[in-house]
């Protein structure tokens, strides 16, 4: 049986999967853009996903950070817990800083990369030097192999609470499972 205060609300289960489908869908962009998806024109609508991460990031951050999450199970030992938490953190750091690298970027003053949020609206180009353009383009690379590897890890670690050590860290923020399931 889940209780009420074993769960995450409602809020923070909803920007938790939707933030986590963006990224997936932007992992798979920016990982296979230039290969499966060869001729496809998928760069706009990975700056885009990219930006709405972005926002929904502030949002989920702003979330947590008025909403306590459940406690993790008393069986957990401390350096699972300690490790958990920080996982959370990096996690929340990446949502950041991933878009906004990829922003600096597509704003190198000698390539720019204009960009319009889904054809809504057109986003300014931020006003870097080309130096810093191209280190935020080395570190959107390198941050995007640790946010794939994070997510990895997630998934293994949500899981294995599932699967082998049988408690409810997945189902607490599962939208499948019924609050008194």
């Amino acid at each position: 049986m889940i209780e009420r205060g074993d769960r995450y609300s409602t809020g923070a289960i909803v920007l938790h999967w939707t933030v986590a489908v963006l990224i997936l869908v932007n992992l798979f962009i920016g990982l296979f853009h230039e290969s499966l998806l060869e001729g496809v024109r998928v760069m706009p609508l990975h700056k885009s996903i990219g930006v709405t991460v972005l926002v929904l990031s502030v949002a989920r951050l702003a979330w947590r950070l008025a909403h306590r999450p459940p406690q993790l199970p008393d069986g957990m030992a401390a350096w699972e817990k300690t490790l958990a938490k920080g996982v959370h953190w990096v996690f929340y750091l990446l949502m950041l800083a991933m878009p906004l690298t990829g922003w600096i970027f597509s704003s190198n003053p000698a390539r720019p990369r204009p960009f319009d949020w889904f054809g809504v609206f057109q986003l300014p180009l931020l006003p870097v030097s080309g130096g810093a353009a191209a280190a935020a383009h080395e570190a959107h690379e390198l941050l995007g192999w640790l946010m794939t590897a994070l997510v990895l890890l997630h998934v293994a670690a949500a899981l294995r609470h599932h699967f082998i050590q049988h408690d409810k860290v997945l189902v607490r923020m599962a939208p499948w499972f019924r609050r008194n399931a």
